[in-house]
């Protein structure tokens, strides 16, 4: 019997998903919520046979697991990108099925998976670099609109020096200081934001690299970001240092 694990923040989609699967005569070993929750689990059980893995989690993107931890399996991604921006992982003999998950389509990616036993070890860079890759041919917002009053403002991303998230609400802000709140949230907004220009640092800050004002050594394995629009400094965390330092180039 194979074992399965299920990587999904959507707790309702990761039970829907698990139903599927037992109705195919398959048993989900574990299911995991998050990159941390994930990392944690799979440094003490990495030996399993399938993972069925949602690219963007609630903190992170799913590749983050593997550059912590090293696991040897075959991956089904489940995604709401469209398949336009997925092309990239059929390169790659990496298989993923669309949000909401079709019976069928599983039935087919379960054959692909018995007809496969990868004892490849997954390469994360790679991944992460093809889903980059696939984006740069995607269509990225440029402009964003806010609400001032009774009125609608428009910013373009070149206006835009940071996204913050604070007190469980999104804001915009821009070069001179400005904050304005925004239905989005962090989670929704980096998949729709030029990896050129904008960068995720932590969980609460996108940043443009034209608000950079200067950087500073923290700690030991961290980096201190000062940004035109904020009084306060921003840190990059431990986790995205060695990937922000190849972004800034």
């Amino acid at each position: 019997m194979s074992k399965i694990v299920i990587v999904e923040d959507e707790k309702p989609a990761a039970r829907r998903l698990e139903r599927i699967l037992t109705a195919l005569d398959y048993i989900v070993f574990k299911k995991l919520h998050s990159v941390e929750e994930a990392i944690e689990w799979f440094q003490k059980e990495p030996k399993v046979d399938l993972i069925f893995l949602d690219i963007q989690l609630s903190d992170g993107l799913s590749f983050e697991i593997f550059e912590q931890v090293h696991i040897e399996s075959d991956l089904i991604f489940t995604t709401a990108y469209d398949e336009y921006a997925l092309k990239a992982f059929k390169l790659n003999s990496i298989d993923y099925l669309l949000k909401p998950i079709d019976k069928e389509e599983l039935k087919s990616a379960l054959k692909k998976f018995e007809k496969r036993k990868s004892s490849e070890s997954i390469d994360a860079k790679l991944l992460k670099s093809l889903l980059l890759k696939s984006q740069n041919d995607a269509e990225y917002k440029t402009r964003f609109s806010v609400k001032v009053g009774e009125k609608l403002k428009t910013y373009s991303a070149d206006e835009i020096a940071c996204f913050e998230s604070s007190d469980k609400a999104t804001s915009l802000v821009t070069y001179e200081g400005k904050h304005y709140v925004i239905d989005e949230s962090l989670n929704q907004l980096e998949p729709k934001l030029s990896p050129k220009d904008f960068f995720r640092i932590n969980r609460s800050h996108i940043i443009h690299y034209l608000a950079i004002q200067d950087m500073l050594s923290y700690s030991t394995s961290r980096i201190k970001i000062n940004l035109k629009a904020l009084d306060q400094p921003v840190i990059v965390s431990r986790e995205r240092v060695k990937d922000f330092k190849i972004w800034i180039g």
